[in-house]
């Protein structure tokens, strides 16, 4: 999970399209929960604080259907 949360912010500085490192951004772990904690200069983030906690909510469901699948998979 660690590289995943690091995964994102270099593929940000490796793709040169804008349009593909807003994209990125927005579907990031890190820069999600970074925007949920934001209260001041919210026009600026890639993402809102909703969406935000939208997308680490997702995020976190993945990782835990993830888990338990290897987990009900290697335990049978």
């Amino acid at each position: 999970m660690l590289g995943l949360l690091y995964l994102f912010p270099i593929l940000t500085h490796v793709v040169t399209d804008p349009q593909w490192q807003e994209r990125l951004q927005q579907i990031a772990p890190m820069t999600a929960g970074l925007a949920v904690q934001s209260t001041t200069g919210l026009h600026s983030l890639p993402i809102g604080p909703w969406a935000g906690l939208g997308v680490l909510a997702a995020w976190s469901l993945a990782a835990l259907l993830t888990g338990g699948l290897s987990l009900g998979l290697r335990d049978v």
